[in-house]
């Protein structure tokens, strides 16, 4: 039989069960509001993606006009005209998908193209870290 504390009138296990169950709740209530966090962050970034569409559809149109002033000839403002319409593909791809989506389409990507992922990845680390070292 257990005995119980004469102060308090609870057994050891009952105030271990308490204990674990007040752990339990406040693991609980962490990951809610985790969670919270979570949805509120991924709510902001699906209400920017009209906007980054339409500047990247704004960056298509100039360099479309500006295409035919470049120096170079016809093989620049072939690359640009061609830059320009992967702007406008692009800017068309983020106005149509939502976060969810375009986050399962860059891990397909990657896991069919490890190694090229690689490169673009160190490369993008090298700048931003050149970016925050700059005096």
């Amino acid at each position: 039989m257990a005995t119980k504390n004469p102060i308090t009138g609870t057994t050891m296990a009952d105030s271990v069960n308490a204990a674990g169950q007040e752990l339990s709740d406040g693991a609980a209530s962490a990951k809610d509001a985790m969670s919270n966090v979570t949805r509120s962050a991924a709510d902001r970034l699906d209400d920017t993606r009209a906007t980054t569409a339409d500047g990247l559809d704004s960056a298509a149109s100039a360099l479309h006009k500006g295409a035919d002033r470049l120096p170079g000839g016809e093989t620049v403002t072939e690359l640009a005209h061609s830059a320009a319409e992967r702007l406008k593909t692009t800017a068309d791809y983020v106005r149509q998908n939502d976060l969810n989506r375009m986050k399962a389409d860059v891990e397909t990507l990657v896991k069919n193209n490890p190694g090229p992922s690689l490169l673009v990845a160190a490369a993008f680390g090298f700048l931003v870290g050149r970016a925050v070292v700059r005096d």
